[in-house]
């Protein structure tokens, strides 16, 4: 079908500068994904997402992670999650928050600060995969949030754009840490999706050459990409309108400011 052309060119491209053997890239994507079931999994259908004056372009997913550890699973589950979302034809980024200093510790113009900056204005969706620490999200995880600011030179980096949340625990199920991304999310005024990962005990879904198993929570990541993609493919071209709010037309930048800054009510 012309979706699943499409899909797959979009693979050829992401990976085309990457690869240095003759291997067809679709076929280097297939080898890295042991768990999937070929026959079942489906090439996102695009022509039943988007408009015909929306951007075609392979979409552009940002993906963050709460752990410094060694061996952190929410890395591991991270990047699991992002050879999936390249299969189905994404560009995807990760960043790598060793380095960056805690909200108010640095100025903004610190090197770390930056580069999150800018690949936060360059995403189009993002996916958050914290551990669970004492109920809640990691430090690292929030340090991260909270250097994307809600503006940024006029513009907001994250408003409108689609967002996964997913996270690992070491102990039983738990959904302390989605539910907490997940109010986030909102906050940065973000298209988060309806489905989610919790990975319980996660020290015991991932072998030893750090490839998540087979099981049914590995079939739920799968789940949460292929959302991820098809909500990104399916709001991108219109999240300005979307997000377009009859407060913000009818209040000035500076009427705002002034309001925001009051010093009593």
């Amino acid at each position: 079908m012309l979706q699943n052309k499409e899909t797959k060119a979009l693979v050829k491209d992401n990976l085309a500068s990457k690869s240095t053997s003759n291997i067809d890239a679709t076929d280097l994507l297939k080898n890295d994904l042991p768990n999937v079931d070929f026959d079942q999994i489906q090439a996102i259908d695009i022509e039943s997402l988007v408009g015909k004056d929306d951007p075609r372009h392979a979409p552009r997913i940002l993906v963050l992670y709460g752990s410094l550890r060694a061996r952190s699973f929410s890395r591991l589950a991270a990047e699991e999650a992002s050879r999936l979302l390249r299969w189905y034809g994404c560009e995807v980024r990760m960043f790598n928050p060793s380095g960056l200093p805690l909200p108010d510790d640095a100025d903004s113009d610190h090197p770390k600060v930056q580069e999150l900056r800018e690949l936060a204005q360059w995403s189009e969706g993002m996916l958050w995969v914290s551990p669970e620490r004492h109920g809640s999200i990691t430090s690292i995880m929030k340090a991260q949030i909270d250097w994307i600011p809600l503006a940024l030179g006029g513009v907001r980096p994250t408003q409108g754009k689609t967002l996964a949340i997913m996270q690992v625990s070491g102990g039983s199920q738990s959904f302390n840490t989605v539910n907490q991304l997940r109010i986030l999310g909102r906050w940065m005024r973000m298209i988060t999706i309806p489905n989610q990962s919790s990975i319980p005990k996660a020290f015991l879904e991932f072998d030893d050459n750090d490839r998540m198993k087979m099981s049914p929570l590995y079939l739920r990541v799968v789940d949460v990409c292929e959302e991820l993609v098809k909500f990104t493919w399916l709001t991108r071209g219109r999240s300005a309108y979307l997000t377009d709010c009859y407060s913000e037309r009818v209040e000035s930048a500076a009427e705002v400011s002034q309001r925001v800054n009051q010093k009593s009510l």
